[in-house]
């Protein structure tokens, strides 16, 4: 699996690096055959007042893609709400093919 983390606006320190790659690294029990991970974490300010805290998941997988955005006052908050949904929509995707 390959991993890509971008900020838009400022830099990650290593903690917030670090807990995202943590979490990423669940995924593998959620899908095996998980191609590319796109995390994006973004700044969403309104002339210059920095208002929230958005984080963006992307995962690439064969026959499908999967896209979750979210936004809170910390990036830890953001990106737990979209990996949690991430999780949902994954599991969604595999009962219908099971089913």
């Amino acid at each position: 699996m390959n991993l890509h983390i971008q900020t838009v606006h400022f830099d990650a320190d290593q903690k917030l690096v670090e807990h995202v790659r943590e979490k990423i690294g669940k995924l593998e029990q959620f899908h095996d055959r998980i191609i590319k991970v796109d995390v994006f974490l973004k700044l969403d300010n309104i002339v210059h007042n920095i208002k929230d805290k958005i984080a963006e998941i992307r995962v690439h997988v064969p026959k499908a893609d999967f896209f979750v955005k979210s936004s809170s006052k910390s990036f830890e908050a953001s990106f737990d709400e979209a990996f949690d949904s991430l999780v949902n929509q994954i599991k969604r995707k595999k009962e219908k093919l099971a089913a």
